[in-house]
């Protein structure tokens, strides 16, 4: 039998929950005609534009070829414009993709804040939230070494 340590065990539980909630999220946001990855890049670029493409791949949880090619379907669907200055390529919402943000964002947080809310009390919550972003900004520190 194998045994596992405390910290590994919670490590696989936040990546079945991230993975769960994922699932859970592609499946709410089908009649919104996104998905979750999408719904985080409009996400990103509404909240920082205008957000260079490195800028956006380093915030977001897709591949550096997986963005590329999220981005030209966002493009076509005509919810962002890219334009490139220098060797820069800039990143914005068009009124077509802030109109879609608008309209999913408080759905989404909605369907997200339900899922922790029926099994967390306030307080358990508050614990959570502090201690996760503890182990992140442990994680950031370390990936900026």
């Amino acid at each position: 039998m194998k045994k596992n340590t405390l910290a590994s065990l919670i490590w696989v539980r936040m990546i079945r929950f991230t993975h769960q909630s994922t699932v859970l999220s592609n499946d709410f946001l089908k009649q919104y005609d996104i998905t979750a990855a999408q719904f985080d890049v409009l996400n990103q670029i509404g909240t920082y534009q205008p957000i260079s493409q490195s800028e956006l791949a380093e915030r977001v949880t897709i591949s550096a070829g997986g963005i590329s090619r999220m981005l030209s379907r966002l493009e076509r669907e005509g919810y962002i414009a890219r334009s490139i200055e220098w060797k820069v390529k800039w990143i914005s919402l068009t009124e077509k993709g802030r109109t879609k943000l608008d309209e999913v964002f408080e759905h989404q947080l909605q369907f997200q804040t339900s899922l922790i809310e029926s099994c967390l009390s306030k307080e358990e919550q508050k614990s959570l939230y502090r201690l996760m972003t503890k182990v992140q900004k442990q994680t950031e520190k370390q990936l900026n070494n």
